[in-house]
This record gives C-alpha cells, sequence and structure tokens, in this order.
C-alpha cells in the first residue's frame, strides 16, 4: 500500500528547475520500507518518523546526476544529517527511494563545493 509522505515544493522547484507542479505528492511503498530497514537498519529505526519533516522542511537539496531529488536535514541533537532521496519513475509518479545519514565531512564538502544547495 502507498502513503503520502509529502509533497513536491514551489520552493523545491524554484531551486531545482524542475518541471513538476507545486503539490506533486511523494509516496513511500512497501518496498521502499523493506530497502530502508534491509540496508539501513539502524538509520530507519532512528529517523523514520522524521520523513515528513525531513521532506517539508529540509536544511539543503540537490538534484542528483541519476534524476533523484535529495533532501537533507540536521538533526542537533544526535550531530547528524540525515539524506532522503526521492525519484520519479512509473510515469511522473515520485517515490521515496532510499534514507540514511550521510557521514558530516562528505556534506561540508557538498556545501563548499555548492552541490548541496541551502534550502
Amino acid at each position: 500500500m502507498l502513503v503520502k509522505v509529502g509533497e513536491i515544493s514551489l520552493r523545491l522547484i524554484q531551486l531545482l528547475g524542475l518541471t513538476c507542479a507545486p503539490g506533486t505528492p511523494i509516496f513511500m511503498g512497501p518496498s521502499n520500507i523493506e530497502h530502508m530497514k534491509n540496508k539501513h537498519p539502524d538509520d530507519f529505526n532512528t529517523y523514520h518518523d522524521q520523513i515528513p519533516s525531513i521532506l517539508s522542511s529540509p536544511d539543503y537539496v540537490r538534484k542528483s546526476s541519476d534524476g533523484s531529488i535529495e533532501y537533507v536535514k540536521e538533526f542537533r541533537y544526535n550531530s547528524e544529517y540525515v539524506k532522503v532521496a526521492v525519484r520519479m519513475s512509473g510515469g511522473y509518479t515520485w517515490y521515496l527511494r532510499t534514507m540514511y545519514v550521510l557521514n558530516t565531512n562528505r556534506v561540508n564538502n557538498y556545501i563548499q563545493k555548492g552541490t548541496l544547495l541551502k534550502y
């Protein structure tokens, strides 16, 4: 069963030059949940309830070379940056693909290079 976990915002569309409409839904399905539980179990257990917040108010965003959108949020109480990646598939439907904690040095490098854009 698909669950709506967020929407593509106008701000994101403007920052990344996306062509979808504001309010386009982002869904998460059982296979996405299983992927995160299997590949990133600790991260999923800690942050899965934060997915809507990460999608609605990220600290940074970027469009990757494969067309996916990466939302990054800093959780100061854990000193961790969490990435949620979404990708369009199935003909204009956006799906949450994965979520995991990023290496802080990598995030800082992306910020310095301008690869991650301040949301």
